[in-house]
């Protein structure tokens, strides 16, 4: 295999199956499908270097309508932000057009496409052991926080302030803008209340759509990630946690909360089982990193941030 195809594709051996490597002279602006990974001490593959500053990882399934308007704002945000920046949508087997809506938006925008729906958890890890910015970041398809939040976490991991930013909508610096549902409120206080006893006191809003990571951190915690659904974000918490990632909690401004693809039937109890089924899996014991302190850090100097 030619280098330059080397260092674009990333293959990954799994028990899972179903999913399916593309091809790998597909468009550039389409990122391999990566099959998830189960990491062992000593045994992480070799990644290609970081090559530029931030990626911005979108999840999506069938939202060809709300995604281009997502893609126009985040792109306006990030070019004033001065970054190097990519983004890249994390596509979860979509039906629709939603894997070709980066296609015409310049080299800055890919796609990373599951071959079936897996499940949000799924479309992320994906997309986030493809990343290559020194700095890797996840927020949802309808950009539901003010994006100076994504850039302040930006700045905290850039810093060497923590290796891990969870936003939170919680902290006493925090906003919000609209008013949400009672019953969707209600939701989130006795989640709050579940993961304060039982995953972590210091990180309870698990489920806020705003997370930043080292690129480090990001490989550590996803290539040893298994939960595909919606309560994969409680699963980060537990991983960074029982990893020794430095971590603390962002402060963000809630400016959207009309779109959310949750339902509070149907995904109530699978996220319970999966969040009960994690804390079994890990325990409590704590898990050895693979990749030291400086793993993933770009060499070049930082440019200012806008």
């Amino acid at each position: 295999m030619a280098d330059r195809s080397k260092a674009g594709l990333l293959i990954m051996i799994t028990r899972h199956v179903g999913l399916q490597i593309e091809d790998a002279a597909q468009s550039s602006t389409d990122i391999p499908c990566i099959l998830p990974f189960r990491a062992k001490a000593n045994s992480m593959p070799a990644l290609p270097k970081s090559d530029h500053e931030l990626t911005v990882i979108i999840p999506a399934f069938n939202e060809e309508r709300r995604l281009p308007k997502t893609l126009a704002s985040l792109a306006r945000f990030m070019d004033a932000s001065r970054l190097n920046y990519r983004v890249v949508v994390a596509d979860d087997g979509s039906t629709d057009q939603t894997p070709a809506l980066t296609r015409g938006l310049g080299w800055r925008f890919s796609t990373v496409s599951l071959p079936e729906n897996r499940g949000k958890g799924c479309a992320v890890r994906n997309a986030m052991l493809a990343a290559t910015g020194e700095v890797v970041a996840f927020t949802d398809a309808d950009l539901p926080f003010d994006l100076k939040s994504l850039i302040e976490g930006y700045r905290w991991i850039a810093q060497q302030r923590c290796e891990v930013a969870f936003g939170t909508r919680h902290a006493e610096q925090s906003e919000s803008r609209i008013s949400r549902r009672w019953i969707r409120t209600l939701a989130t206080h006795t989640f709050q209340f579940l993961v304060r006893n039982f995953v972590s006191r210091d990180v309870s809003d698990c489920q806020c759509g705003l997370k930043v990571f080292s690129r480090r951190a990001a490989v550590e915690i996803f290539s040893r990630a298994e939960v595909d659904g919606f309560a994969f974000d409680t699963e980060i918490v537990m991983l960074a946690s029982r990893l020794g990632l430095t971590h603390a909690c962002l402060p963000v401004t809630l400016v959207n909360d009309q779109a959310s693809t949750v339902s509070l039937w149907r995904h109530s109890l699978p996220m319970a089982f999966d969040v009960a089924h994690a804390r079994w899996r890990l325990g409590r014991r704590p898990i050895t990193t693979t990749h030291d302190a400086d793993w993933g850090r770009l060499a070049a100097p930082r440019r200012q941030v806008a």
